[in-house]
């Protein structure tokens, strides 16, 4: 990293003395607090917080902002989890005074509004899952895969069964393991075959009266349907276990498949990809969840339902897990997500997930010449390329071209993962890129792949910072500021 004013750190920048804002007097009476908290508890010193000018703090803060890439000003294929754009109609409605001034504590008759667009949201979520029942609580996909195992254990306790295992296909998103063990299951991974399908003959080996849920992305992480769901699903159910679908990759379905019609008991939704939300940088975020109407008994409280012509929270529900988060879910998400929902209608979400099909397997043709497809040449929302044969003849890996691609002003791809396809380079183009895009994306991989390897090996060359050593920053994190 180049040590310049635009990159130094706002500690770097902090000087002794120097101030942004004057704050009134405290009007708060004064505690010791020696009496609030344990001795334990209470810091020696004051935090060493930065100290800046008004114009410093902006200036730092804006020129950070202008080396970002996001949506609203680069081509983002990251596939997988990507992040689209989203239209700013539904900011404006988040933002709107009428959602955005209300509290939580309020009483539910002052909250009508809310609520109603709250009851509808689970309404229309349950009809384009085919599903019975919603909880609006979980805060991301992730934490929508955990409430929804947290609801199958109470499920099975409430039967008296004792179920341990969760099965996950081995190309599945890395979350799903790591839910099941955090619900208190044993993640057991499923075989896929060379096609990237679930192992048939591999399942039925690890069916039994112990298998719990099995936990399926479909579309996959490959970006392709799987052809024997509903096989899958009977075979599951029949041993009394329960189908859960990642709904990472619902946009590639909307309006045209119902994961409940083809066998599944519980599902997440990601509205930042699906619908329409803010994500990355660690949020905001939702992952509502919608399940089969045996399993709504468990669901977290509160659930928003009507009593007269009124909108109510209700907690009366002697079975539930209980919150998985505060309040009633991050409503400025769902509310924007409700607004892409109502604009489109049922005909437009099915145009969602057709123009997102036809933009990836358009990018697919383009590319699979210099970047083959081991899984097929049509997918669904995205496509999970190789770079080995680049990186065996002209020793080009999947990291360099993802590395390269920042210095044309594009966002590289998910790379190495899933980890059953070598170099791996997840491309997703959403529904809402045009042609012109794609194009000047598959020239500008072809243009690098006719560079200096060399050249690629120490790129990016034009962003702040260059190559950093991953690995090393996931093993040795920095966990401290400066005094």
């Amino acid at each position: 990293m180049k040590n310049t004013r635009d990159t130094q750190t706002i500690f770097e920048l902090s000087r002794s003395g120097r101030r942004a804002a004057r704050l009134p007097a405290c009007d708060v009476p004064e505690h010791n607090v020696a009496d609030l908290l344990p001795a334990a508890s209470i810091a020696a010193t004051p935090p060493a917080l930065p100290e800046l000018s008004e114009p410093a703090v902006i200036r730092h803060f804006v020129n950070l902002s202008t080396q970002n890439m996001s949506v609203d000003t680069h081509f983002y294929p990251l596939g997988s989890c990507t992040m689209k754009y989203n239209p700013k109609r539904n900011e404006r409605a988040a933002a709107m005074p009428a959602f955005a001034d209300l509290h939580p504590y309020q009483p539910a008759e002052t909250l009508q509004g809310m609520l109603q667009m709250l009851y509808e949201m689970q309404e229309m979520l349950q009809e384009i899952s085919g599903l019975e029942a919603c909880s609006l609580q979980p805060a991301a996909g992730a934490h929508g895969e955990l409430a929804a195992l947290l609801v199958a254990a109470a499920y099975f306790r409430d039967l008296g069964e004792s179920r341990t295992k969760v099965l996950v296909p081995d190309n599945a998103h890395g979350t799903n393991p790591a839910s099941a063990a955090m619900g208190g299951f044993d993640a057991v991974t499923l075989k896929t075959t060379a096609d990237g399908f679930v192992d048939l003959d591999d399942l039925e080996t690890k069916l039994d009266e112990h298998v719990a849920v099995l936990m399926i992305t479909n579309p996959s992480t490959l970006g392709l349907f799987e052809p024997n769901m509903q096989v899958i699903a009977d075979r599951v159910h029949k041993v009394g276990g329960l189908i859960y679908l990642d709904g990472a990759n619902m946009n590639a379905i909307l309006g045209v498949a119902r994961p409940g019609d083809f066998g599944a008991d519980m599902q997440h939704y990601n509205p930042h990809k699906t619908f329409s939300g803010p994500h990355g940088g660690g949020g905001p975020g939702a992952g509502p969840i919608c399940v089969t109407e045996k399993l709504a008994p468990y669901l977290p409280t509160p659930i928003v339902k009507t009593l007269g012509d009124q909108f109510v929270l209700d907690y009366d529900r002697p079975k539930t897990i209980g919150r998985v988060r505060a309040f009633f879910g991050n409503v400025g998400v769902l509310l924007r997500a409700y607004a892409y929902i109502r604009t489109h209608g049922p005909d437009g979400l099915r145009r969602v997930s057709e123009n997102a099909v036809l933009n990836a397997n358009y990018l697919l043709s383009r590319v699979k010449h210099i970047l083959p497809v081991p899984q097929g040449h049509r997918c669904m929302h995205e496509f999970v390329a190789s770079a080995s044969d680049l990186r065996r003849d002209k020793k080009i890996s999947a990291m360099d071209l993802a590395k390269r691609l920042l210095d044309f002003g594009y966002h590289a791809p998910t790379v190495y993962f899933p980890l059953t396809v070598p170099e791996a380079m997840m491309i997703e183009p959403t529904e809402t890129e045009s042609k012109e895009t794609l194009d000047a994306f598959a020239e500008t991989l072809f243009r690098i792949t006719e560079e200096d390897a060399d050249l690629l090996h120490d790129a990016p060359h034009t962003t702040a910072v260059s190559r950093p050593d991953e690995v090393r920053a996931a093993r040795q994190p920095v966990l401290s500021y400066p005094e």
